[in-house]
């Protein structure tokens, strides 16, 4: 039987599109008959943890940050070391600072009671993310799922890809590119520092010694400088916690990006979008002036990100315990 003329256009249409809607084999319905509930539980144990402790939202946004910008997004940042497996959590940007390992620990528990051996870790730390997200206040969007676990970890990649605080703005675009991610990622996904806190050791040098000349780094409001220094002397109080937000710590919004522009942004690395390139400055002040554009961009931008390598098929495995691989293998 053939197909009218207007359907048959609309069938070639759709077959046309198919490879863009299941890029990489990643398609939000994945485990809509392995394991309906996926969503659901990841969501209620992220909600208890954020309910317990606000900062937990920017936590489990940054461990997936740091999945996915080493070996693409693969739950590698999760394993611990174990035979020969040397673990990124203690490279230089997570060791005492990654945190939220116990919360995806509780959500494979409770799904590995649900649906065995299905739902990755790679795909947990996906979902955390995005959930964190929303109950912090921020955008929501469909999280494309389907991806498996890496069997292997890469301290070297964890200590030489994350973007560090005091990188320079065109080492961090390198970083950025290297992931796939251009100027407008780079941007909106330093927005996420709209939320959370950050160590002592991360800003001291902006405070007394920016360019190894003594001298503090003048693009950091002086009067906000003097805020900081009480907790954050010359030596001593390396772990002390500040936000990186001080207006509204623990709410997504896009104060962030105004802080910029009053030259208040507590990294170098987040205060050099302002100063350094004209085209990154255009972007912090267009997401200052409209969040829901902000909004937009980050979701857009965190599903591109979570598109970064991830191993499907054949590849990888489901691990039953997000610490350590299969020991069936």
């Amino acid at each position: 039987m053939a197909f009218p003329r207007n359907s048959l256009a609309g069938f070639t249409l759709v077959l046309a599109l198919l490879p863009l809607c299941f890029s990489h084999y990643l398609y939000p319905q994945f485990y809509h008959h392995s394991c309906p509930r996926v969503e659901e539980i990841v969501k209620s144990v992220v909600a208890k943890a954020v309910a317990k402790e606000a900062r937990m939202a920017a936590s489990l946004i940054r461990l997936h940050f740091h999945d996915c910008f080493v070996k693409g997004c693969d739950g590698s940042v999760l394993l611990d070391s174990s035979g020969s497996i040397i673990s990124e959590k203690g490279s230089n940007p997570n060791r005492n600072s990654a945190r939220g390992f116990d919360v995806i620990d509780d959500i494979k528990t409770a799904l590995e009671k649900e649906c065995p051996e299905t739902v990755s870790c790679a795909d947990i730390l996906t979902l955390a993310a995005r959930d964190s997200s929303i109950l912090a206040g921020g955008p929501e969007w469909e999280v494309p799922l389907g991806r498996r676990d890496s069997r292997g970890a890469s301290l070297s990649g964890s200590n030489n890809n994350i973007p560090a605080p005091n990188n320079t703005l065109p080492t961090i675009i390198t970083k950025f590119k290297l992931a796939g991610l251009n100027l407008v990622d780079l941007v909106a996904l330093s927005g996420s520092h709209t939320i959370g806190f950050s160590r002592c050791t991360s800003f001291r040098q902006r405070l007394y010694n920016q360019s190894g000349n003594g001298a503090p780094d003048l693009t950091l409001d002086q009067s906000y400088a003097a805020q900081l220094r009480p907790n954050c002397p010359r030596s001593g109080g390396d772990q002390n916690l500040f936000p990186l937000d001080f207006v509204t710590p623990a709410k997504f919004d896009n104060l962030y990006f105004k802080n910029l522009i009053a030259y208040k942004g507590l990294l170098s690395s987040d205060q050099v979008l302002f100063t350094k390139s004209e085209q990154t400055m255009q972007l912090v002040k267009l997401y200052a002036h409209n969040l829901e554009l902000f909004f937009q961009q980050f979701a857009k931008s965190m599903v591109k990100m979570g598109n970064i390598s991830p191993l499907t098929g054949k590849r990888g495995e489901i691990r039953k315990n997000c610490r350590r691989v299969n020991t069936n293998n």
